[in-house]
């Protein structure tokens, strides 16, 4: 199906991959491809899964390196971002997940390992319990254990260290709740709030964003209501306290994780960092589990420092 034109310029960048669109869970999806592998015996797929405030492009260095070592490579939109469908409701991650497994299985695959970042690590964390037999393995950068990750911007005794990068990422959730302003600051073409906020969870001396980084992102936004359903994912995350869903998800996410997973932080990322992160997150995982940090980033460590990231994903994936 034709998509319209402002989302095709927007969305569909060229580079070593192909775009498609499919049909999962009620939505469509928009998914960057690379190129097969000339091994026919590739490795299994490996997705990944963006986070705020990114889309698929945000894997732009990992999608070749992936394909050169032999494994079929692909990132999706998540719901509500870049060329997927932006739906009226739909932003828990009961939902997501089911998003994820149907999108694996759209592009003609029983399983795949999962990296996720930010949110997109939040989904595969969900994914990886609620779709065992779809998610081989999950690599998770920068977003802990579901059930750690409220714990996690409560500055306490274990955070006292961090206290101040833990305090800026509940002031950022809390932000996220009010009506219409975010949505504003989100779609400004300028890119302002977008550069702040990037700037801000990323080390200053890894150079990111650039200028190509930040205008590609703010034109993304552009595609409006984006913003609004990107803010979805925090608004659902903040009011499921007290609501239903959210103890039920709870309860669900009891549930150990048996595939093998890691877990990717920056060193200097201003909320995340530590290793009470990683023992907070292995603690859920009965497969294999490691904990690893990538020094010189912030929140962003797949495109602050995508040689050394690249480097871990692929030792990682190797030992699987």
């Amino acid at each position: 199906m034709a998509r319209p034109r402002a989302i095709a310029d927007v969305v569909e960048i060229p580079g070593p991959w192909q775009h498609r669109y499919v049909a999962a869970n009620g939505a469509r999806f928009h998914v960057a491809q690379a190129d097969l592998p000339a091994d026919p015996d590739s490795r299994p797929l490996v997705l990944l899964l963006h986070g705020f405030p990114e889309f698929w492009w945000a894997w732009r260095a990992q999608l070749p390196a992936l394909t050169h070592a032999g494994f079929r490579a692909a990132a999706m939109d998540l719901r509500g971002y870049g060329g997927s469908d932006k739906t009226p409701r739909g932003y828990d991650p009961l939902t997501l997940a089911q998003d994820v497994s149907g999108v694996i299985k759209a592009l003609g695959e029983r399983s795949a390992v999962l990296v996720g970042h930010g949110w997109g690590g939040y989904v595969g964390w969900a994914t990886a319990v609620l779709h065992q037999r779809e998610v081989a393995a999950l690599c998770s950068v920068a977003a802990p254990h579901p059930l750690s990750v409220l714990r996690g911007l409560l500055p306490g005794p274990a955070t006292r260290g961090r206290r101040r990068g833990s305090l800026g990422a509940l002031r950022h959730l809390l932000a996220m709740q009010t009506p219409m302003l975010p949505e504003r600051r989100l779609a400004d073409p300028s890119g302002r709030f977008l550069g702040a906020h990037l700037r801000a969870w990323s080390d200053p001396g890894s150079g990111f964003p650039d200028d190509e980084a930040l205008s590609t992102y703010a034109a993304a936004f552009g595609l409006w209501p984006a913003p609004h359903c990107a803010l979805e994912y925090d608004r659902w995350l903040f009011r499921s306290r007290v609501r239903a869903d959210g103890r039920q998800f709870d309860r669900t996410m009891r549930a150990p994780v048996t595939q093998p997973a890691m877990l990717v932080t920056g060193s200097a990322d201003p909320a995340l960092s530590g290793p009470e992160v990683g023992l907070r997150s292995g603690a859920h995982v009965t497969g294999p589990f490691r904990s690893e940090g990538v020094a010189g980033a912030g929140h962003f460590p797949h495109e602050e420092q995508p040689d050394a990231f690249n480097a871990l994903l692929l030792s990682w994936l190797r030992s699987l």
